[in-house]
């Protein structure tokens, strides 16, 4: 028996024995429960058949278009976004990758992708990709008119004959200072954004966190709102057939829903969006505390939802829906302005 078969089967032994206990777990938290990574639950086909796949993560992504219709999902602990439609203008030759769907927008950072399979769960099939770590960063799900000869090809290209255990190599923790040193310099250079996608870069300048910066520049500018506030303001949006962007994501991806909403149902702690098209399931107890920001661009001003975990890690964000060259839908902002006990910049 070679080392992987070893491996595999002392898992497949541990996870029988969590099943037979708690059969409705799903696979994030049995790799939790098992103080294993999903990917090595994937790998030791515990309670799914996995075939590795090999080749830069670019070149596997950008045969996803050939499946035709499909849902996406992206996820980090507290949040999951799921997406129907086809992978269209797929832009994926270097570090960093685009989506540009009329259905399915995402941005990768490939940098993170590490492992890969092909997933069959008894007659669900599935495209998943892990980090370094083994957690999940995006998943492609098969439907039932989705392209079953083009899934087959993809997997005959990329499958290795012999499966290498997916070994965990942590990341270091991150060590970003909370508070920028400077804070009224950082709110100058706040103020003189252009361009949302400038936000990142200021941060970097400024050596703060992202939530380090919304409680340093003032409350004009980044508001702390009561952590309901995702709750009104979604069914505010379904009530009023608002369009707004839903962005989530983890280390490697970015998965965006621009549309309304409609369908809104709690279930225990989870507040879901249950949408044809798009669904959302956010974990409210995870949200320690909600902002509306507010960012200056050549279009005006941009407002945005955020809400972080007890970590001060983004669980999600929600703008209005708009494009680039395009003011922001002003429905949207009086939305949030409601939301805020204090006057916004504008």
């Amino acid at each position: 028996m070679s080392t992987f078969q070893e491996l595999a089967y002392t898992l497949q032994t541990r996870y029988a024995a969590l099943l037979a206990t708690e059969p409705k777990l799903r696979a994030r938290d049995r790799a939790a429960r098992l103080a294993v990574s999903e990917a090595q639950l994937v790998a030791a086909d515990c309670g799914v058949a996995s075939t590795e796949l090999a080749g830069p993560a670019q070149a596997i992504f950008k045969e996803l278009g050939t499946l035709g219709h499909v849902m996406a999902l992206s996820r980090n602990e507290w949040c999951v976004h799921e997406r129907k439609g086809t992978y269209e203008d797929i832009q994926a030759e270097g570090a960093i990758g685009l989506v540009l769907g009329a259905d399915i927008d995402l941005r990768m950072f490939f940098s993170a992708w590490t492992h890969c399979y092909a997933v069959t769960d008894g007659d669900r099939r599935s495209i998943q990709f892990f980090d370094a770590e083994g957690v999940a960063i995006h998943k492609v799900f098969l439907l039932e008119n989705s392209n079953n000869e083009a899934y087959d090809a993809l997997v005959g290209r990329f499958a290795v004959a012999d499966k290498t255990w997916p070994e965990t190599r942590p990341y270091a923790p991150d060590t970003t200072p909370d508070a920028p040193e400077d804070a009224a310099a950082l709110r100058d250079t706040w103020l003189g954004l252009k361009d949302t996608h400038a936000f990142f870069p200021m941060l970097k300048k400024h050596k703060v966190s992202r939530l380090g910066a919304l409680r340093s520049v003032g409350n004009d500018l980044a508001q702390q709102v009561d952590n309901d506030a995702v709750e009104s303001m979604l069914q505010r949006a379904a009530d009023t057939g608002l369009a707004i962007m839903c962005f989530v994501g983890n280390r490697g991806m970015v998965q965006i829903h621009s549309g309304p909403v409609k369908k809104l149902v709690r279930t225990g702690p989870w507040y879901n969006v249950l949408d044809p098209l798009f669904n959302l399931h956010l974990n409210t107890e995870a949200v320690s505390t909600s902002w509306v920001v507010n960012k200056p661009t050549s279009d005006g001003w941009v407002t945005s939802l955020e809400l972080y975990n007890e970590a001060g890690e983004l669980i999600v964000q929600f703008f209005g829906v708009r494009k680039p060259g395009v003011p922001e839908l002003a429905a949207w902002r009086e939305l949030l302005i409601d939301l805020c006990n204090e006057p916004l910049a504008a």
